[in-house]
């Protein structure tokens, strides 16, 4: 019955991309100066090679899980709600940008302060008021998506825990799949939402402008002028709240990414953007929080990941490894709508897009993948936390180095927040919604 249930929705996921392509056999628009935004991305020799085949490859696959298996069974609920706001509606291509970069600064703070400082600096002051505007109303829903995962989070350390409230019985499969895909829906309202500002913005640039950004080169931070930290808060709106502030330097970093991009970019994900709920992000990414000029690793998750496996039993080791083929079809599904849903957001560029309720559809059957590969990850790392005795444990704890002491607190993406009480996750876990 699981089975068949997940081939519907792959089968799903697959039809939708398919007849987006078949509605949309047009031919591209014009080159403008600043991108033409249906050609492929710079691929192989620049930032490592990255492409979107590296990243489905089953070796990033099992070293990232297996990254977020040792993040965690070594953390508390807390680190596993930390997420960076770029892995949110992120099909604008600015991932892709991070990890191609030639001068290697992709994962560094100052990559986002140069590009965000540069296009503000870039836009008249009409096209600014439309990011503000836009950043007002992001806020709300940045926060209202990093509230909606927090019972995720506290049903999957609940099940690892055996802590679970009367009546249930363990992590519901269903009710995950259905909570994810709620979940993706709004991700996929706030990426239309951002996608009609740009598109806004873009058909009223003018050539001077379009010329000014077509000498910033895709791929490669050294082309882009220097923005001194100081003069970039100069350059932003005042915000009444840091979420505003969030997703004003959120829609002028990804504003560059997107219209210089092209469709392709914007379909590229990294090997850890599903299954976010375990606490990988905090591990990898916290140190950097507040830091000028500091280089997040790049070689981080693969190590320790391999380090996690070899500390497995080999009975536990083959649970994880049977993961990679396990979700090759899910992952399958999800390129298939990544491609269809940035498609149908470039369309913006054109002057007319989607409507929401079309990206909404779309994000739900993402979102339905997404929870599949979370029901998968989050059942093999409780299987092999049950299975692990006093000795093992202790030696995850050595592998991961810095603790983690998130306990009565949760994470908005990067800002603590108290959470002596956590919501009810009762019905991700076999009892009543």
């Amino acid at each position: 019955m699981r089975l068949v249930a997940g081939s519907v929705i792959i089968a799903l996921g697959l039809a939708a991309g398919a007849a987006w392509a078949h509605e949309n056999r047009q031919p591209p628009p014009p080159p403008r100066p600043g991108g033409d935004p249906d050609r492929r991305p710079p691929r192989e020799g620049q930032g490592g090679g990255y492409s979107l085949e590296q990243a489905l490859s089953d070796r990033a696959q099992l070293h990232t899980i297996a990254f977020s298996g040792l993040a965690f069974l070594t953390g508390e609920p807390g680190a596993s709600s930390f997420i960076p706001p770029g892995k949110v509606a992120d099909f604008f291509g600015f991932q892709y940008l991070r990890d191609i970069d030639a001068a290697g600064k992709g994962h560094n703070p100052m990559f986002l302060d140069r590009i965000a400082g540069n296009v503000m600096r870039l836009l008249s002051s009409p096209q600014r008021r439309i990011f503000e505007q836009a950043a007002r109303e992001e806020a709300a829903q940045l926060e209202a998506i990093a509230r909606f995962r927090l019972p995720l989070v506290a049903a999957f350390h609940q099940d690892l825990a055996g802590r679970l409230p009367a009546g249930c019985k363990g992590l519901d499969r269903l009710a995950v799949r259905t909570y994810v895909a709620d979940l993706f829906e709004l991700d996929a309202h706030l990426a239309w939402h951002r996608a009609r500002a740009f598109g806004a913005v873009a058909q009223s640039f003018s050539d001077a402008q379009w010329r000014t950004l077509g000498a910033w080169k895709f791929g490669d931070f050294r082309t882009w002028p220097e923005v001194d930290r100081e003069a970039l808060r100069d350059l932003r709106p005042r915000a009444a709240t840091k979420l505003e502030s969030v997703a004003y330097m959120t829609l002028a970093s990804e504003f560059f990414s997107w219209v210089a991009g092209s469709a392709e970019a914007d379909t590229y994900f990294c090997p850890e953007r599903h299954g976010t709920y375990f606490g990988g992000f905090y591990f990898k990414d916290l140190p950097a929080m507040g830091q000028k000029d500091f280089d997040i690793s790049t070689s981080l998750t693969g190590d320790a990941g391999e380090a996690f496996l070899a500390a497995l039993t080999p009975a536990q080791r083959a649970r994880m490894e049977a993961l990679p083929d396990q979700q090759r079809e899910l992952l399958r599904g999800i390129v298939t709508l990544r491609r269809a849903i940035a498609g149908k957001l470039r369309t913006f560029l054109r002057g007319a897009g989607p409507t929401d309720r079309e990206l909404r559809a779309l994000g739900r059957r993402y979102g339905e993948l997404d929870g599949e590969l979370a029901y998968l990850y989050a059942s093999t790392f409780t299987a092999i936390g049950r299975s692990a005795d006093a000795p093992q444990l202790a030696r995850l704890r050595s592998l991961r180095g810095q603790p983690s002491r998130e306990a009565g607190t949760a994470f908005l993406y990067s800002d603590r927040i108290p959470m002596p009480q956590w919501p009810d996750a009762s019905f991700l876990l076999g009892g009543r919604r």
